[in-house]
C-alpha cells in the first residue's frame, strides 16, 4: 500500500517533470530532494513492476506512464553525481523498506556505492541496526526483528555485491560488530537474548547461493575475528562445568548463528564439520555434547543429566539428530561409519559414562542403520558382554517409551548373523538371558533395601524391567511360530 500512497501523492508532480524533460537539464539542481526519492522508488516498484491492478481506461494516462518510463531512463543514464543527490532520509526510512532500497542498489554501481557510503554513517546505524533483543517478549515482535536482520542481510547482500569477499566481509563485520548482542562475551542478558538470531538469519541471507571455497572463507573470517578456536579449545580441555557462561556463548552462537537458520541439512552438515573437523574425536564427543547436549534449569550444560539418572527422550535428540546428519555424509565423505561409530562410543562418555538407558535410547534415535553398525562393531571385536548389556537396554528403552519391541527383537536378530558359529551365536543368547536376571536381581534388591513408599522410582524401573522381559521374550515365541 506505501506504493500507491506515494504515487497518489505525488503523481501530479512526477508527470509535470517528465512532461519537461526536453525544457531542463536532467542534472539541474531545481529538482528537489523529494523528487528525487520519488522518481528512483517511482522507477523501480512502478516502471519495472508496473502492478497488476493498474488499469487505464483513456489514452491520457496511459501516455503519462510512458512519459515517466522514459524520463526514469534517461534519469538513469545522467551523470553519475546524480546519485548523490539523493536525500539521506531515503536510506533511513521505516525498516519495512529495506528489500526495496537493498534492490535500488543494483540499479547501477554509482548508486551501490551511495547506499553503501550511508550504511556507514551513524545516523542510520542508530535508525536500522535494531538492538530490542531484550525486550521480545511476544512472537510476533521475535518475528518482525528476524525479518528486518533478513531484510538487511540483502541488503549488505547486494550493495557489497562488485566487491571480493575479504573486503565484503570486513565492511559487514565493521558494521554489525558494534552491535553487543552479536559478540560473544558482551551481552548480559544470555540465553533469553535474540541477539544470535537475528546474527544468524542475517549471514543465512547473507552468504545464500556462495560456493563452498566462499564458505569456508566466511567461516575461518568468523574464526578470527570472534577466537571461536580458542574458546572452544577453553571448553573442550578443561573440566565440565568450570566455564559454565563461556560454554552456553558457543552453544548459542554455534546453533543461533551457523547452524540451525539453514533449510537443506547439506548446509547444516556443512558449517557442523567445519565446527567439529580441527578437533581429535574426544574433543568432538565433548564439543557435540556442547552444542546439542541437554540443559539444566537455569539454562547451563547438564552435564550430569545422563550419568545420574534415566532421561527423557527429548535430552538425547538433538544430539542423535547431529549424529544422523554425519552419518548420512555421502557427497564430501569427510564422515565415515567408522568415525561415526567411534564419535558415539566417545560421546557416551561425556563427561563421564552414561547410564546404559540412555545410551541404548541415543542408539534407538539414531536410527536403524546406525544402531546395528555400532552393535555389530562390538559384536566383532568380542565384546559380548557389554553387547548383551546394550539389548537388555533396548528392550527396556521399548517398553517406557511405548516403542514396537518387535524391533529390538529384529535387531538381535541381525546382530546374531555377524557371529561366525553357532557356538557364538549360543553364548550371546545366553548372555543376553544371564544379564536380564543380573539386571532384574540388582533392581529387587535395591527396592527390599529401602522403603518402598520413598523409593517409588526404583519400584517402577522393576515393574519396567520385568515388562521388558516378557515383551521381549513373547515377541521371540512369536517369531518362531510364525516360521512354523
Amino acid at each position: 500500500m506505501v506504493w500507491f500512497q506515494i504515487e497518489r501523492s505525488v503523481k501530479k508532480e512526477v508527470v509535470q517533470t517528465a512532461c519537461l524533460r526536453e525544457k531542463k537539464s536532467l542534472t539541474s539542481m531545481s529538482f528537489n530532494y523529494n523528487t528525487c526519492l520519488v522518481c528512483c522508488l517511482f522507477i523501480y516498484i512502478t516502471c519495472s513492476h508496473r502492478p497488476a491492478c493498474y488499469n487505464y481506461t483513456c489514452s491520457k494516462p496511459k501516455r503519462h506512464y510512458h512519459a515517466i518510463l522514459l524520463f526514469a531512463k534517461k534519469l538513469l543514464c545522467s551523470v553519475i553525481g546524480f546519485y548523490f543527490l539523493l536525500p539521506p532520509f531515503l536510506f533511513s526510512l521505516c525498516p519495512c523498506l529495506v528489500k526495496e532500497i537493498s534492490a535500488l542498489s543494483m540499479v547501477s554501481k554509482a548508486i551501490s556505492s551511495c547506499i553503501a557510503g550511508n550504511i556507514s554513517t551513524l545516523a542510520w546505524r542508530n535508525r536500522m541496526l535494531l538492538q530490542e533483543f531484550h525486550k521480545c517478549g511476544q512472537h510476533n515482535k521475535e518475528d518482525s526483528i528476524l525479518e528486518h536482520y533478513r531484510a538487511l542481510g540483502l541488503l549488505f547482500k547486494r550493495c557489497t555485491f562488485l566487491l571480493p569477499t575479504k573486503e565484503r566481509l570486513k565492511f559487514i563485520y565493521s558494521k554489525l560488530s558494534q552491535v553487543p548482542c552479536f559478540t560473544m562475551g558482551r551481552c548480559s542478558a544470555m540465553p533469553g537474548c535474540l541477539g544470535f538470531a537475528s546474527y544468524g538469519v542475517f549471514l543465512q541471507t547473507l552468504i545464500a547461493g556462495w560456493d563452498e571455497l566462499e564458505c569456508h572463507r566466511v567461516f575461518n573470517f568468523l574464526c578470527d575475528f570472534t577466537s571461536l578456536p580458542r574458546k572452544i579449545h577453553t571448553v573442550v580441555t578443561s573440566k565440565s562445568g568450570v566455564s559454565p557462561r563461556l560454554e552456553i556463548q558457543i552453544r548459542l552462537f554455534c546453533r543461533n548463528v551457523l547452524l540451525d537458520h539453514w533449510q537443506s541439512s547439506r548446509d547444516t552438515l556443512f558449517w557442523l564439520t567445519r565446527i567439529l573437523k580441527p578437533w581429535p574425536m574426544v574433543n568432538q564427543a565433548r564439543l557435540i555434547y556442547i552444542i546439542y547436549g541437554p540443559l539444566t534449569l537455569d539454562g547451563r550444560i547438564g552435564w550430569q543429566k545422563l550419568t545420574e539418572g534415566a532421561a527423557e527422550e527429548s535430552n538425547v535428540k538433538d544430539m542423535a539428530d547431529a549424529i544422523r546428519l554425519l552419518h548420512g555424509d555421502q557427497e564430501t565423505k569427510e564422515w565415515t561409519a567408522d568415525s561415526v561409530i567411534s564419535l558415539i562410543d566417545e560421546l557416551s562418555a561425556v563427561p563421564s559414562e552414561w547410564l546404559l538407558e540412555n545410551s541404548a535410547r541415543l542408539l534407538i534415535l539414531c536410527g536403524n542403520r546406525i544402531c546395528y553398525t555400532s552393535m555389530a562393531s562390538k559384536a566383532v571385536n568380542g565384546r559380548v558382554n557389554e553387547l548383551a548389556r546394550m539389548v537388555v537396554f533396548l528392550a527396556l528403552v521399548c517398553e517406557k517409551d511405548s516403542y514396537c519391541m518387535d524391533w529390538a527383537v529384529k535387531m538381535m536378530q541381525k546382530i546374531c548373523k555377524v557371529f561366525s558359529n553357532a557356538e557364538e551365536k549360543w553364548n550371546f543368547l545366553q548372555t543376553v538371558e544371564n544379564v536380564f536376571c543380573q539386571v532384574t536381581m540388582e533392581l529387587y534388591e535395591s527396592v527390599m533395601a529401602g522403603d518402598r513408599n520413598e523409593d517409588t522410582d526404583t519400584f517402577q524401573s522393576l515393574c519396567n524391567v520385568l515388562n521388558a522381559n516378557a515383551h521381549f521374550h513373547t515377541e521371540i515365541l512369536y517369531t518362531f511360530i510364525k516360521k512354523e
